[in-house]
C-alpha cells in the first residue's frame, strides 16, 4: 500500500512541475516581486501605520531598488454603537476606506484598487482609555487594510510581464 501512494505522490509532483505550477512564495513566484515594491501613504498616524503593515506584509526589501511604487489614499469614518442610559456610546465602529495605484517606476499602465475594512472598539470612560482603545482599532484596520492590499497585489502581478 504504502508503495503505490509514494507512487501517486511522485507521479502528482511530476503533473504538476510539467505544467508549470509555482507555489506563490516560491523563487518564481509572486513573493519576490512584492518585496520591491515601495510603499507611500499619507502623513497622519493612520497612514503611517498602514505603511507599517504594508512593508510588513510585503516583506520590503530596501537593500534592492524599487521595481514598483504603491501610492495609497485612506479614509476612516467612525459611528457611534449601543447607547448608556445617558446618551453616550457604548462601542464604536471604524470604517477605513483605503484606495491604492500601484505604479511601474520604469513606466507603463498603473494598476489600481479600492478596500474597505470595518473593525469595532469599546468606549471607555477614562480619557487615556479611550485613546487606547480608538488607536487599537486603528491599528487592527491598518493591519487588515495591508492583508487585503497584499491579497490584491498578489492577484494583480502574475498578470504583468
Amino acid at each position: 500500500m504504502r508503495p503505490a501512494r509514494a507512487g501517486l505522490v511522485a507521479l502528482a509532483g511530476l503533473t504538476l512541475a510539467g505544467c508549470g505550477f509555482t507555489p506563490l512564495y516560491g523563487d518564481a513566484g509572486v513573493g519576490s516581486s512584492l518585496s520591491r515594491i515601495a510603499v507611500s501613504t499619507q502623513d497622519d498616524r493612520l497612514g503611517y501605520r498602514l505603511r507599517e503593515q504594508l512593508e510588513d506584509a510585503l516583506g520590503r526589501d530596501a537593500a534592492q531598488a524599487p521595481l514598483w511604487r504603491l501610492q495609497t489614499t485612506v479614509e476612516q469614518s467612525r459611528r457611534p454603537l449601543g447607547r448608556r442610559i445617558d446618551d453616550t456610546a457604548t462601542r464604536y465602529e471604524l470604517t477605513v476606506r483605503g484606495a491604492w495605484t500601484l505604479t511601474p517606476v520604469g513606466g507603463g499602465l498603473p494598476l489600481s484598487g479600492v478596500e474597505t475594512v470595518t473593525t469595532t472598539y469599546a468606549a471607555a470612560d477614562q480619557p487615556y482609555a479611550a485613546i487606547a482603545a480608538q488607536q487599537d482599532g486603528e491599528e487592527r484596520a491598518a493591519a487588515e487594510l495591508a492583508r487585503q492590499i497584499r491579497l490584491d497585489l498578489m492577484q494583480a502581478l502574475p498578470d504583468q510581464p
